[in-house]
């Protein structure tokens, strides 16, 4: 690629940033990328270096409503386009200082997180967390090959698994090209059972965000699940992340569910072959800045009729939002909520908290929501609750 070519690119890629920023203020993509473009730190990349940056910005480009707007292609790139990713990272995640690194923490010492004591029965718990290993791309830069090579190089690390809980390996890859067939290949009616069952993630190809960074690309080589003997502890290979990594169960204690979690960690780690890539700055690395640093995501399904007497969610997310807390539908991100007003909540918050406030965000967010819910209908009640909580008058 000539100089001249590439000044010509980067003077388009400005316009386009401009003109979505038009319509689109939000898209942090292209309030970042038009002055990144014009700074020496691009201007001393080579050209496959920035056709690289380019992958990394182009879901942006393509999605004007994103609010994000990138992915890394590999766990260098946080570093490599820095220049981009840390103003991008640092507005996402609210850090006005510039300074913040994270830490990881999972002490939760001798505290309770047990919701009966807020007057509520079992919830369906699950927390999962988001990792990728050295050694490999991130999704968004997979081909074919390394997708298949990854799920190959994973079995032996499932077989591990299997050792100490049990379990099966489910597989959407028709084959494994040169190394010949799949043992663990499923057919259509027990992938959607799966499914269904919210075991297995859906089908990558309809999210427009994901094929333009080139992350569902290839579907469904490359892709499937582990699940424990008793259904409790998953391994996602192959989705947004290189792995997806969690423990599920319907109860009280979310410390159950969450040290679950961080004993299967621990356990995958130890696996000869598995090393988790992490930043410096911002913690475990993830294909979104979204889930740089923990990877994390807390959630429990709860019941509010009467914060969702409409059908929908939008007065939950209104109330939630003040207590750092994400709402979405029983079936995840852009899903219905359930017929008996059950939604499920997460702390919002993914970098620069550790793993043990993420849980205590959980349980204080549950007690202050169902304190929401339970008050009266009436609209100066509705207001004396919000005093009581946020101590405003």
């Amino acid at each position: 690629m000539s100089t001249e070519t590439r000044h010509k690119l980067v003077e388009e890629l400005i316009a386009q940033c401009e003109s979505i920023l038009a319509e689109q203020p939000g898209n942090r993509c292209c309030i970042y990328a038009k002055d990144y473009v014009l700074s020496d730190e691009f201007k001393a990349l080579s050209n496959d270096e920035c056709i690289t940056f380019y992958n990394c910005i182009k879901t942006g480009i393509d999605n004007h409503d994103s609010g994000l707007g990138c992915y890394a292609m590999t766990p260098d790139d946080y570093s490599k386009f820095g220049g981009f990713f840390d103003k991008v990272i640092r507005d996402y995640h609210g850090d006005k200082t510039g300074e913040k690194k994270h830490e990881t923490d999972w002490d939760t010492g001798d505290k309770d997180y047990d919701v009966k004591k807020l007057g509520l029965e079992e919830l369906s718990m699950r927390v999962r967390v988001g990792r990728n290993l050295v050694g490999y791309n991130l999704p968004g830069a997979m081909d074919k090959e390394e997708r298949i090579k990854f799920e190959m190089g994973m079995l032996k690390s499932f077989e591990k698994l299997k050792e100490k809980y049990g379990g099966e390996i489910y597989s959407l890859t028709p084959d494994f090209g040169t190394e010949g067939a799949n043992p663990n290949l499923i057919s259509e009616e027990k992938y959607q059972e799966l499914v269904d069952a919210h075991v297995m993630f859906k089908d990558m190809a309809a999210d427009p965000y994901l094929n333009s960074a080139g992350i569902s690309n290839d579907w469904p080589f490359g892709r499937g699940c582990w699940q424990s003997d008793d259904k409790m502890r998953i391994i996602w290979f192959g989705e947004e992340d290189q792995l997806r990594i969690m423990c599920m169960k319907k109860g009280s204690n979310l410390l159950e569910v969450f040290s679950k979690l961080n004993e299967m960690l621990q356990t995958v780690e130890s696996i000869e072959g598995i090393e988790f890539a992490k930043d410096s700055s911002y913690g475990y690395v993830t294909s979104c800045p979204s889930n740089l640093g923990t990877g994390m995501r807390a959630s429990v399904h709860i019941k509010i009729p009467n914060l969702t007497s409409d059908g929908s969610d939008k007065k939950a997310k209104e109330i939630c939002k003040p207590f750092g807390l994400s709402v979405r539908g029983t079936g995840g991100e852009h899903t219905p909520i359930g017929a008996d007003g059950t939604v499920d909540i997460s702390p919002s918050a993914r970098l620069f908290i550790k793993e043990s406030s993420i849980v205590e965000k959980l349980y204080e967010g549950i007690e202050k929501l169902m304190e929401v819910e339970n008050s009266t209908d009436g609209a100066a009640n509705k207001k004396s609750i919000f005093q009581k909580i946020f101590g405003k008058k």
